[in-house]
Order: structure tokens, then sequence, then C-alpha cells
């Protein structure tokens, strides 16, 4: 994965991390329950889109990158079969 791409999810985990501070922030202040749960669901949403986002990459550089030029240095050599049943694996965790 260039440096790119890797700050710009570092830049998400970071924002990530700064909301669920707020929310410890919110819960230390006795804030509106209501306004912790939507905070909660603003995390939720993006972690979600964090997901597909790493997702998407693993697809690109992991999946079909394997053996080429965009191959991630941490990729592991598998077969095609074996890919598929670790995307499936991932997708299904990530599902839930």
């Amino acid at each position: 994965m260039s440096d790119s791409p890797k700050n710009k999810l570092n830049t998400r985990v970071k924002r990530i991390a700064g909301q669920v501070a707020g929310i410890e922030r919110m819960l230390e202040e006795k804030r509106y329950c209501v306004d912790i749960l939507n905070q909660i669901s603003a995390v939720r949403s993006a972690l979600d889109a964090l997901g597909v986002e790493l997702l998407t990459r693993h697809l690109e550089n992991c999946v079909l990158g394997q053996g080429g030029d965009k191959q991630h240095d941490q990729a592991k050599p598998m077969s095609q079969q074996q890919l598929l049943d670790e995307v499936k694996t991932a997708l299904s965790r990530f599902l839930k």
C-alpha cells in the first residue's frame, strides 16, 4: 500500500478515535442521551466506511493484485480458492 492511501486511512482512524473520545467526554458531562446515541451512530458509520475502504483495497491489492506489481508486501501466497474463502470470511465478519 502506498503512503498516500495509508495516510488517508490513518486520518480516518484518528478522526474515529476523536469521535470516540468525544463520546467519552459526553458521558462524563452527562449530556443528553439522544445526543450521545447520535455520536455513536456517527462512529459506527465512520467505522463501516473505513471497513469498506480496507476491503476494497484488500480486493485490489491482495486478491486481484496477487502475483502482480500491485500486490501488498504482506499478502500471503494463496490459491484462488483460498483467496475466495478468505474474502468470504472477511465479508461475513464485516457484515455482522
